[in-house]
């Protein structure tokens, strides 16, 4: 089942699977800007990465002296979420955590996913509220794919500061101490795919709070994160699409301790409280 809003100038479409993002059409030249997820490469558009984001030590982790296993991004994206309001031009999602959820991750929660229309602008707003008695250790991340239709080499990313792009390296799904810096021009990168060799690039830090990527020296489309902390930048040798992934938090890195409490990057929610965030994706 998929829900679709709209307004002047886009056309979105959201599955209640996992409530994702699986389309963003422009209406001026009716092109389609998300990766239709081909399963030769890659057979998902944009999943919603929680209670985790990325890969546990392991597949495991440590609460309160019990071990639970949650598989890599957790479970959000493998849920369906139910539609709670719906307008023209948005339309919110919820999750509850439910006896299955409990299982993997013993935390009361709501999780609400609220797309939202301004012009050629998609909102996309996260709020995990805490329903449990006591304080709620998680990560969140988006995952969306744009399609790159030409070649590769055809597009350019630009970062909306001047800054030393150190990202870190995977050493088998975890994040390690190792970085490299990724080569800019004019806070422009060139896309090729070695860059993705060996996976994903991870930043811990960025002073850039949006990122445009440039197709034939046209800017396409940006992803502003204001507020997110981290990223992700990923592709597949020879697929047409690139995620730009803004996160709170990351996989684990190789010397955790396996305790989520304790977790690099993790977020906390005390009793009752709800967290807020959102980005935005605007078609240029």
């Amino acid at each position: 089942m998929t829900t679709t809003i709209s307004n002047s100038m886009l056309s979105i479409e959201i599955k209640h699977a996992g409530a994702e993002l699986c389309s963003i059409i422009k209406k001026e030249n009716d092109r389609e800007y998300m990766w239709q997820a081909d399963p030769e490469f890659w057979g998902k558009h944009s999943p919603i990465l929680f209670p985790i984001v990325g890969t546990l030590k392991n597949n495991t982790y440590s609460y309160n002296e019990t071990e639970y296993t949650l598989s890599r991004h957790g479970f959000a994206r493998d849920l369906t979420f139910e539609l709670i309001n719906k307008k023209d031009d948005s339309a919110t999602f919820s999750l509850l955590s439910n006896e299955t959820t409990l299982k993997v991750y013993p935390f009361a929660f709501e999780l609400q996913i609220k797309y939202s229309l301004d012009n050629a602008s998609l909102r996309i707003e996260y709020n995990v509220i805490n329903n449990s008695d006591t304080n709620l250790p998680f990560s969140i991340g988006a995952h969306p794919a744009f399609s790159l239709p030409q070649d590769f080499e055809n597009y350019t990313l630009e970062f909306e500061k001047e800054e030393k792009l150190t990202y870190h390296l995977l050493e088998n799904n975890l994040l390690s101490n190792v970085t490299e810096v990724l080569e800019s021009t004019d806070k422009k990168v060139a896309l090729k795919y070695s860059l993705f060799e060996r996976d994903a690039l991870i930043f811990k830090t960025l002073k850039s709070n949006s990122i445009t990527i440039i197709e034939d020296d046209k800017p396409l489309l940006a992803v502003h994160y204001d507020n997110f902390p981290h990223m992700g930048i990923w592709t597949i040798q020879k697929a047409p699409f690139l995620c730009i992934e803004p996160w709170y938090g990351y996989s684990d890195t190789t010397e955790t301790t396996g305790k989520i409490v304790d977790k690099e990057g993790i977020q906390t929610i005390v009793a009752a409280d709800t967290f807020t965030t959102a980005y935005s994706i605007e078609i240029l």
